[in-house]
Order: structure tokens, then C-alpha cells, then sequence
């Protein structure tokens, strides 16, 4: 039983007629499974599969190369579909933003930002427990601080963009100013001196404290004064604020029409005469809500494009060349800023008079008013699939706007 014995197994084709034998086999014993001879399966034919070719080193990195690409194209694609949904965040935020920027803006909104700031000195005069109380029932912010000008009222706003970098309120352009009779006689002769003296202002010491605050150029500020306990009709008791001001002025004339003229024009100071605490109060929550409506008014509005201007590109004028080119197309829109002048109309005019120098010796040539009027009249317009005339209203208007000396003639 040691010696383990070998057996060969053949297999003897059907060729065996014709004297060859074909020999098949594979040695059963205890060798190992490399030392086996196994032939390569046959494929689905029957046929034995073909020898696999060894790959080149080029097509091995051809191959490599070709699946970096794929990877490569994976990621950027990933990275860009992440790029979109990072901008659509951002976009979603800034509509947000904006959204929340704008409702900040109305007016009943940024009335809550407002505060109004009341000298402590108002509050020693008779009557003006009124403005506090109408503050308190509107829920309107009011704070009682000293101001840079005795007696006067100004607003403040809290921006939440400064809030952030730790500003302050910012300062309304408005301020108003109250003034009994007596304090009002000495504005007047005060400015009365300033005139005479051809607009030089007073000494600092002397000065009053409007034209003190009109001295800090960096603050504009518009100014109301509102004369209090003072008749509506003041210009019945003119003989006796004259006599009264003459008395202090040293008994010479003086306007009180041309004092308030001069702050008007030039401090921009608005005088203004009231009867009492109740108007002084129906003022200043005039002036609140007019700056609470103030920013929407500027957002919602467009103040580059004129009102008085054609719609479209003619906002932007029409550009005229060395050469005369593009003098027609103003002509065209000159006409067309008439009123109810359309640029079909507009062009018909321009077609058959070039320039306004051919339509003015139109009308010279012809001897009656009426046909003057009516020399456009008949001009056909075409346009939206009609035609149409000018007619007599249009011509007569153009006829007008060319001839007419009267700058303030209605051409309608």
C-alpha cells in the first residue's frame, strides 16, 4: 500500500477507424492542482474561450486616465450642484432681507423708529402738557433732553444698520421752534438790524440762536417758527406790533413782511402764527407723520425718469452727430411732447416738414389764420393697421407751440 499507483485514462475518439488515435486525458494522482492540466471552459457554443491578451502599459493608463476623468467629472458636478444650491440660499436670504428692509420702511413701521425730542424749557409754558399727552396716546416716542436751540422740538430715527456698528440715532432734517409774542418782536428786530446792516450777521454774543445754529454749515436744518397766543388774522393788529416794534426799534418803520421774506429766503425759516398749545401740537404730529412717511415715498419712487417726459429711451435724449444726424428725430420728439401726440402722429409731421424752419414757411406762405391752423389737418397717419388723419386739434396745437409769442398760452 506504499507505492501508490498511477492510472492513465484514455480516451479513444471515433477517428480510431482511421488508424490515429487521439489522445485525451489528465494523470489522476496525488499532485498538486497547479501541476494539473484543466483546459480553458468553451463558451456558450461549445467553443473554447480565446486566450486573454496582456494589456499595454499605455492602455493600462489610458485606462486609469480615463477613470480619473470620470471621478473628476463627478465631483466638479457635485461641487456645482452644491455652488446652486448655495446661490439659491443666498438669493432666498437677500429676498428676505430686502422683504424685511421694505416693511421697515412704511410708514407705520418706521414710526416706530422715530422719536421726538422736546426741549425741557417748553414744558414751563401753559399748555403744553397737550403735546405730551397726544404723544402718549398715539404710543409716539417722545424724550424730554435739552437742545442745541432753546424752546425748539427735533426728531431723531433709529436705523438698525447702525444700531449694529454701535451708532446713535441719526438726526432729522426738521426742527421747530416755539415763540411767545415778546421773544418773536426780538427775532424781528434782530433780523431787521442784520438787514439794515446788508446781511452781515451779529456778534456771537448777541446773536439770536437761530442764526447760531445757521452758522454750523454742516447741519441743514429746516426751521419753523411758530409764534404762540398770537390772533390768525395778526395783520388787523398790525398798527399796534408796529407801534410796539418801533418803540424797540429806536421809532423807525419796520416790515414785519419783509423780516419774514428775508428768513424764508434766505435762512429758510418758515414763520408760522398759531393760537395756542393745541395747533403747536397739531404741527408737530403733522411733521412726525410726514417723516414716517418720507423713506417709502423715496423708495417707491423713481425721480430719474422725469414725469414730463416721453416713457422709453427718450428719457435718455437723442444723440446728434457733427453731421446733422439724428436733428429729425428730435424734431419727432419735440412734437410728440405735446399732449395727446402720439409717434405715429409724430412721425406723419416730420415725414412731410423735415425740420421746423420747412413747417414755419409753410405758415408763412399761406395768408389766413384758419388755413394756418389746419395746414397739418389732413395728413395721413398710418399705424395699427388703419389709417387715420391728423385732425384739426392737433394742428391747431402745433400751430401754436410754434408761433405763439405768450409764454404762458394754454395750447390746449
Amino acid at each position: 500500500m506504499s507505492t501508490l499507483h498511477q492510472s492513465t485514462i484514455w480516451e479513444i475518439s471515433d477517428s480510431d477507424s482511421e488508424g490515429g488515435v487521439e489522445a485525451k486525458g489528465f494523470v489522476q494522482g496525488d499532485r498538486s492542482a497547479k501541476d494539473v492540466l484543466v483546459p480553458p471552459p468553451p463558451d456558450e457554443y461549445g467553443r473554447p474561450s480565446p486566450t486573454r491578451k496582456r494589456r499595454s502599459k499605455e492602455e493600462i493608463e489610458a485606462d486609469k486616465q480615463k477613470a480619473r476623468e470620470r471621478r473628476e467629472a463627478r465631483e466638479e458636478s457635485r461641487a456645482a450642484k452644491e455652488r446652486e444650491k448655495q446661490e439659491k440660499r443666498k438669493e432666498l436670504q437677500r429676498r428676505k432681507e430686502a422683504a424685511q428692509h421694505l416693511n421697515s420702511l412704511k410708514p407705520e413701521n418706521f414710526l416706530k423708529t422715530l422719536t421726538v425730542c422736546i426741549d425741557p424749557a417748553l414744558l414751563q409754558q401753559q399748555g403744553s402738557d397737550i403735546l405730551l399727552g397726544t404723544l402718549s396716546s398715539f404710543d409716539w416716542r417722545y424724550s424730554i433732553q435739552p437742545q442745541a436751540l432753546p424752546n425748539s422740538i427735533t426728531w431723531t430715527k433709529d436705523l438698525p444698520e447702525l444700531a449694529e456698528d454701535g451708532a446713535g440715532p441719526v438726526a432729522e432734517d426738521q426742527l421747530v421752534q416755539v415763540l411767545g409774542p415778546s421773544e418773536f418782536l426780538d427775532t424781528v428786530i434782530c433780523v431787521k438790524k442784520m438787514i439794515d446792516n446788508k446781511g452781515e450777521e451779529p456778534a456771537a454774543d448777541s446773536a439770536h440762536g437761530l442764526f447760531k445754529l445757521g452758522r454750523n454749515r454742516d447741519a441743514v436744518k429746516v426751521a419753523t417758527v411758530l409764534v404762540t397766543e398770537s390772533q390768525p388774522d395778526y395783520k388787523k393788529h398790525a398798527y399796534a406790533l408796529d407801534e410796539t416794534i418801533q418803540s424797540k426799534y429806536g421809532g423807525e418803520n419796520v416790515d414785519i413782511e419783509e423780516v419774514l421774506v428775508y428768513l424764508q429766503l434766505h435762512k429758510n425759516i418758515a414763520v408760522l402764527f398759531v393760537d395756542g398749545w393745541q395747533e403747536v401740537t397739531d404741527h408737530v404730529c403733522a411733521v412726525t407723520k410726514s417723516l414716517s412717511k418720507r423713506p417709502y415715498k423715496l423708495l417707491t419712487e423713481q425721480p430719474e425718469q422725469l414725469p414730463f417726459c416721453v416713457d422709453g429711451s427718450w428719457a435718455g435724449g437723442v444723440r446728434v452727430e457733427k453731421d446733422g444726424s439724428g436733428l429729425k428725430r428730435v424734431w419727432s420728439k419735440q412734437i410728440q411732447q405735446l399732449n395727446r401726440v402720439s409717434q405715429a402722429t409724430a412721425s406723419c409731421v416730420t415725414a412731410a416738414y423735415p425740420s421746423p424752419q420747412l413747417l414755419l414757411q409753410a405758415y408763412e406762405a399761406l395768408s389766413s389764420e384758419e388755413d394756418k391752423k389746419k395746414l397739418l389737418a389732413d395728413l395721413v397717419v398710418k399705424g395699427e393697421g388703419r389709417e387715420r388723419r391728423v385732425g384739426p386739434d392737433i394742428s391747431t396745437r402745433v400751430y401754436r407751440c410754434l408761433t405763439a409769442q405768450n409764454p404762458e398760452l394754454v395750447l390746449d
